[in-house]
């Protein structure tokens, strides 16, 4: 009868390997007594002292965990790294940070990073385990070593604060959260159709900031199939604006630019965010804690309000003219949050230059004399058709206004037929992109269009025939 020899292996957790660095420090065992204590070959002791500092820096950082025996790196690592970084800013937030939304943030860094990844819930799983992270109640996570006070400074070293004065027009920006109820028609409200808008542009007009929006639902399903790169703005699954990503994002940005900029906020909103770590290239300038003044002025933000309502307006009546005997209850549970992404992206693309220059002007928010008031044609959207300017005027600014019971979905009404089982509808595919060319093509050949527009979907067809090309 043969005997099975063979050794059986046993691995140290963490904390007992934190457990086998103390007993060789503070007694006078031999790594072969360690050894023989914790049942583990000697070369394996041998291996926890080379590793020392790794292993001690993990158990300090709070996020090891210590019952962990092996630590397999994972594949995308840079994908754990920047997740855990976000979730950490989220959690000290106390922010409510769910597993969706861990999807959605690490899908979305993927895609920033250019790596071709889809996490899953195993991946989830795993990234939890290897970090520590779990779910529950909402804490504060305060670092492990505190920081350092700062250096005491005389009053003779003082920094004297920035001004205005400090940047050129084009590097002073200033920036707006617009609550926006995206799916609203005259006389219907709804709470649940609330979107949270942040605009931000620089004085002189001549750079908008890509829109983002937060929203309520935290993974829409009418984003199903959609590439993140390709939407028209960015999208964050909470009302409130994640405002140390935001900055984190136009931070870098201005960094690749080799750009110092100032960014205006209300005082209150400074003081919140001055020690803010990592910002290099914004500069948060307050405005007077006694003024009324917003840091975007409130003629650019009711621009853009009326251009998104004239927007929405028209398209709701396309749809009904479009398919007889649609309601306009039936064509507004219709417009889904990416529709309202591309809206929103359109009717800021539409807000003048000058109107921007000359707002900040008059607001004393950049140098310049104050220029004549711009025609109102330049300011606003054209009034619809039935309604009056007293009436658009109230629509464009009704998100104060008491809304309705939180009583409608997402997605209703004639967006729901032709769904797959699961809920959600077949990806076009380039055989469909190629026949709604020819069918658009061929309707505007039947209503008398103009030379203009065939040159528009001249260039539109060019670039949708390169991408079925790929």
């Amino acid at each position: 009868m043969e005997l099975n020899t063979k050794k059986k292996l046993h691995a140290l957790s963490l904390a007992e390997k934190i457990q086998v660095l103390e007993l060789l420090d503070e007694s006078k065992m031999s790594q072969s007594e360690v050894a023989r204590r914790f049942q583990v070959s000697q070369p394996q002791i041998s291996r926890i002292c080379k590793n020392k500092e790794k292993l001690l820096a993990d158990w300090c950082s709070g996020t090891a965990n210590h019952e962990r025996k092996r630590k397999r790196e994972s594949k995308y690592s840079g994908i754990d790294e920047a997740l855990l970084c976000w979730y950490h800013i989220a959690r000290a937030k106390a922010w409510d940070v769910t597993g969706p939304m861990l999807l959605h943030k690490a899908k979305e860094l993927a895609d920033i990073m250019g790596q071709d990844f889809v996490p899953s819930i195993g991946w989830l799983v795993r990234w939890k385990r290897r970090n520590n992270v779990g779910f529950g109640t909402r804490q504060v996570l305060v670092p492990v070593f505190p920081p350092e006070p700062p250096p005491a400074v005389l009053p003779s070293q003082a920094q004297p604060p920035l001004s205005l004065k400090d940047f050129s027009p084009e590097d002073v920006f200033g920036c707006a959260e617009v609550p926006l109820l995206y799916r609203a028609v005259p006389g219907r409200v709804f709470e649940c159709d609330r979107l949270q808008v942040l605009l931000c542009a620089n004085s002189r007009g001549t750079e908008k900031r890509r829109v983002f929006v937060g929203g309520l639902q935290p993974a829409p399903r009418c984003f199903f199939g959609v590439n993140s790169e390709a939407l028209p703005a960015s999208y964050h699954p909470h009302l409130a604006i994640p405002w140390p990503e935001w900055l984190a994002q136009f931070d870098q940005d201005m960094g690749q630019q080799g750009r110092q900029v100032a960014l205006l906020l209300a005082s209150g909103v400074v003081e919140e965010w001055a020690s803010f770590p990592g910002l290099h290239h914004v500069r948060l300038l307050p405005l007077s804690a006694s003024g009324t003044t917003p840091s975007l002025p409130s003629s650019v933000v009711l621009a853009f309000k009326a251009h998104y309502r004239h927007r929405l307006l028209s398209k709701l009546a396309a749809m009904q003219s479009g398919k007889e005997g649609t309601s306009l209850a039936e064509a507004r549970a219709s417009i889904t949050v990416l529709d309202a992404l591309h809206m929103v992206a359109a009717a800021w693309t539409k807000v003048p230059r000058q109107l921007i220059l000359s707002s900040f002007v008059q607001e004393g928010l950049a140098p310049g004399k104050t220029p004549l008031s711009p025609d109102k044609d330049t300011e606003m959207s054209p009034v619809p058709s039935g309604l009056s300017q007293e009436e658009f005027s109230h629509f464009v600014d009704l998100e104060d206004e008491d809304p309705g019971p939180r009583v409608c979905k997402e997605e209703t009404g004639t967006e729901d037929s032709g769904r797959e089982e699961g809920g959600f509808e077949p990806l076009p595919t380039k055989a469909d992109a190629l026949r709604a060319l020819c069918t658009l093509r061929r309707w505007l050949e039947c209503n008398s269009t103009s030379p203009e527009l065939f040159e528009k979907f001249y260039e539109c067809e060019v670039e949708v025939e390169q991408l079925c090309c790929l």
